[in-house]
Formats: C-alpha cells, sequence, structure tokens
C-alpha cells in the first residue's frame, strides 16, 4: 500500500523544481552547473521533509532522473503519496459557520481532495469567498466579502501573478471590555481557488491570516 506523506502544495513545489531543472537543461549550462541545480533542487525537496524515512527519501530523490519521461513517472509516483484534504459533510461546513443560515455550499461530490490545500469557493449572489483550512489538525473556516481588481496582481496566498480580488473578513478576536470591538483583516487573494491550489507551494501566509481571523495568537 502506497503512503500517503505528499500535501498538494509540497507537489506544487517539486514539479516547481523540475521546472526550474527543464529550463535550465535547455540551457546548455556547463555540466557542472546543471549538476549544481539539480543538486540544489534536491536539497530543497528534501527540507519539505525534515521526518521523511530512508525509503520516502530515496522515492523523493531527483537527481535519478534526466529525460521529460523519467520528471514524468517521478511525478506520478509522487501524486500516489498525496496527502488528501480532510473529508467534509455539508453537516460540518454548516457548524463552522453556525451565524451563516443561508450559507451556500458546494457540491463536495464533485472536489478533488487529492488537489487540495485549502478548500474554497464562492458564492457569486452574495460576492463571497468561503475558505476552509486544517489549521494545527482543525478546520476552521472564514468567510468574507470579495471585492474585484481591475488589474492582475500577486496572490498573497500563493504568490503568483494572476486575476485578484481584495478579500476581507472580520476575525473572532473578542475584547472583553468591548462588547461593539471587531478587527477585519483583508488582502488580495486569488479569485480561483482552483488555480491558487495549483500554484500554492507555502502555506505560511495562508496560515497566519487563518489565525488571526480565528482570534489565534501564537
Amino acid at each position: 500500500m502506497t503512503e500517503q506523506f505528499i500535501k498538494n502544495e509540497q507537489l506544487n513545489f517539486i514539479e516547481k523544481q523540475i521546472a526550474i531543472i527543464k529550463d535550465s537543461s535547455n540551457k546548455n549550462l556547463p555540466k557542472t552547473v546543471l549538476t549544481a541545480v539539480i543538486d540544489l533542487a534536491n536539497a530543497k525537496i528534501l527540507d519539505l521533509f525534515p521526518q521523511a524515512s530512508l525509503e520516502q527519501q530515496e522515492l523523493l530523490d531527483i537527481t535519478k532522473w534526466h529525460t521529460k519521461e523519467e520528471y514524468e513517472r517521478y511525478i506520478e509516483q509522487l501524486t500516489a503519496c498525496l496527502l488528501p484534504f480532510p473529508k467534509i459533510t455539508e453537516q460540518q461546513l454548516k457548524k463552522l459557520f453556525p451565524k451563516q443560515k443561508k450559507l451556500r455550499l458546494p457540491d463536495l461530490s464533485t472536489i478533488d481532495h487529492n488537489k487540495l490545500t485549502f478548500l474554497s469557493w464562492n458564492d457569486l449572489k452574495s460576492n463571497k469567498k468561503v475558505i476552509i483550512y486544517d489549521l494545527e489538525g482543525t478546520l476552521v473556516g472564514t468567510e468574507g466579502k470579495m471585492t474585484p481588481t481591475s488589474k492582475k496582481n500577486i496572490c498573497s496566498f500563493c504568490n503568483c501573478f494572476g486575476e485578484v480580488a481584495y478579500f476581507s473578513t472580520v476575525t473572532k478576536e473578542k475584547r472583553p471590555k468591548n462588547a461593539d470591538y471587531y478587527k477585519a483583516i483583508g488582502n488580495l487573494i486569488c479569485t480561483d481557488s482552483n488555480e491558487c491550489n495549483k500554484n500554492i507551494t507555502n502555506t505560511e501566509y495562508l496560515r497566519e491570516f487563518l489565525k488571526t481571523a480565528e482570534g489565534r495568537f501564537y
């Protein structure tokens, strides 16, 4: 049985390292330089998995491959090791948003959980976006307003250039001595969360954003 130990964003990172290697190979670089590029890519990949077993390290080792076909087989092998996003039911989604009685839910049966770093969908009628993420082993959710922008820009989650909107949400932070206190946060993120999930290679900003939205400070 194939062990699942690779997250979606980690596989995205690995694919980008392969793209760098392929690009370098097409530039007719000296062999020593190309070897250095491959070794650096391999080191970066292994750094993503500090707890990897020897068997997993062997599977991740990219230095053994050289052709387009070999890289494709390599990605196929790693894809079989993807950790799927936790399965979630409509009832669980509703519990994450107890105050949102009219929350519009997606068809969960059509979602490929293997290709998700976070679950998200747009509610076009209310012009809102919902984001679900496994934060510290607990599913958390936030929903906020999407304000369209007239120009493409950098998404703060995946750090890629594309169609973005300004996502703003009110955090769950409370002030005991001020019942009217609220704090809103926001940033530019991909309008299409499927594209964001295809491109994201690091969850640091996403995690910090959701911690703040949840009112967590640790």
